[in-house]
Parts: C-alpha cells; structure tokens; sequence
C-alpha cells in the first residue's frame, strides 16, 4: 500500500487569476512553487459582501495585489493563517497593510508544553503573533459567512483546519493535500498527533477539502482513510527493517523511500524520523536520540 499510494498532481490555474471554487469561495496562487510547496500557496478568499483571505502566502508584490484585485472592492475584515509557516504568512503583516483587517490563528504561545514546535526554524515565521488566538472549535464569521476551526497538529503544532458553514467544505493547510502527504519534521512536528488529526477529519462529513498546496479534494474520507493506511503501512515497513539490522535513519531511508528525489531527502529523513520517534513512543523501539536527524533503532 506505501508504495502504490497515488497523488493527484493535476492543478488548472493562473498565476494572478482568481479561480471561482465556490459562490463564496475564491483561490489565487501564489508563485512560490518549489519541491515542498508544489505550484505554490493557495491563498483563499471567502465570503461575498465582505471577506477572509486564508493564509495569505508569501511577501510577495504581485500576489498581493492579485489578492486586492479579486477582492473587486469588497472590504478583506479578516486574516487567517492555517499554521505560521513562512510560506503561508510572511505576506500577512503587508496585506493587513493595505487592509486594516484583524488576523486569526492558533498562536504559538498557546501551544501545550510538550506539544511540539521549532524555534529555530527558519521556515517558520516567529514574528507572526494573531490578533485573535483560535482555538480548537472556535468560530470565525464575518457578514454571510463562518468558519469553524480544527485544531490539526502535526506538521505544525498550531496548525488549523477550518469548516465552512453550510458549504460541506473544509480548509485544510498542508493537513491534507493530493499532491503528496505532508511533511511531518521534528520537532516542529509530531507522528502521533498528525495521525490523530486525521482521525479528526473522518468525523467530519465534508465533501471537498481545499489545500494550502495543489488542487482540489473531492474524496476526503477516501484520501484521508487512504493516507492513514499508508502511514500505518510504512511505520510496519521501517519496524520490520529495524528488527532486520537496519536501525539508522540514513540506512533506512533507501530502504523506505526508493527512488527518492534528491530534492526531499531531507524531508523525506525527518519524516522517517518521526516515525521512529513514534514507535519509540508505541514502546516498539528503543531510538538512542541524538543532535540531528539521525538516531540508532533497536527493537524491543
């Protein structure tokens, strides 16, 4: 099943161009493609007499005024943020700029302790702080529209989902996407709370997800139920290969991830890691910590 899980990488868009989703439910892309944001940031705007812009991508010019342009002079009142991952939020403090709007997340400060999160990383935009913290089962509304929020941790431990009112639709962040499964790095991320929050999502009767990263999800129960056995399936792969001898992340990763793009291999071996912490957590291994990514594995 690991090896045979299949990716939609189809997206039809124009950079610049809003694509009109829904009624209330707008999605411009932003041009920061690359190997871990695919075509680029999704950037949605929701609502119909006034707005929210979710995850307002980079700092970049151009993409900001593609944002104001399909606001078509409707007033932008609120700024939401999936997770505080720079390619999501270093464009926030210039469109709430040109905007005035408030801004919406899970802060960071709020996170438990123990709960996870990287204050080194440079992916992560520390100086990001809400206006407004959003918890688990907070709502966000504005004129004709409301939001719900999933608190999802895993990539990122302040990472939220969020449920559109009356529409079956939720947005995902980098949660779930169809383009490839999500990045989960130590210790920014978490194995076991990431497959916990897509637990989450099989309560929920959704009929579209709608991603930070690539195209549309019309099967969310399928994809997520499809996603989980696939993680399930690869943390068995990796405990088979460490009771064989293969006990290294470096070791592991041919093992696992065959034919691997060099472009993701650091990816690719700190989500091999998080694995390995998470069945060190099942009290299946023992895994000898270390000050990289890398750890010696041995079976218990």
């Amino acid at each position: 099943m690991s090896e045979n899980l299949k990716f939609n990488t189809s997206m039809t868009f124009t950079y610049g161009v809003p694509d009109q989703l829904a009624p209330d439910v707008q999605r411009v892309v932003a041009p920061n493609a690359g190997p871990l944001t695919f075509k680029g940031t999704n950037t949605y705007l929701v609502g119909g007499r006034s707005l929210a812009v979710i995850d307002p991508g980079p700092d970049d010019d151009a993409h900001r005024a593609a944002i104001l342009a399909a606001a078509a002079g409707r007033p932008i009142t609120h700024i939401i943020a999936t997770h505080a991952h720079r390619d999501h939020v270093d464009g926030v403090a210039a469109l709430v700029a040109a905007t005035g709007a408030q801004t919406y997340a899970y802060r960071r400060s709020e996170i438990p302790q123990g709960g996870g999160g990287d204050a080194d990383a440079e992916y992560v935009g520390h100086g990001f702080i809400a206006d407004v913290h959003v918890e688990h089962g907070g709502t966000i509304a504005g004129e004709d529209w409301e939001l719900t929020a999933l608190h999802t941790p895993g990539h990122a431990p302040d990472h939220l989902c969020f449920v559109l009112k009356d529409r079956a639709v939720i947005f995902s962040g980098d949660h779930v996407m169809a383009w490839n499964t999500s990045v989960v790095a130590p210790p920014e991320g978490r194995m076991a709370d990431y497959l916990r929050s897509l637990e989450l999502l099989l309560d929920r009767d959704a009929r579209q997800l709608l991603p930070g990263h690539g195209g549309i999800i019309n099967e969310p129960r399928r994809t997520v139920k499809a996603y989980l056995l696939h993680r399930r399936w690869r943390e068995q792969a990796i405990l088979d290969a460490v009771r064989n001898g293969t006990n290294t992340v470096r070791s592991l990763l041919p093992v696992i991830y065959r034919d691997l793009d060099k472009a993701v291999v650091g990816a690719a071996a700190l989500s091999l890691r998080a694995h390995l912490d998470h069945l060190a957590e099942r009290g299946l291994i023992a895994c000898a910590d270390s000050s990289n990514v890398d750890c010696v594995a041995v079976p218990l």
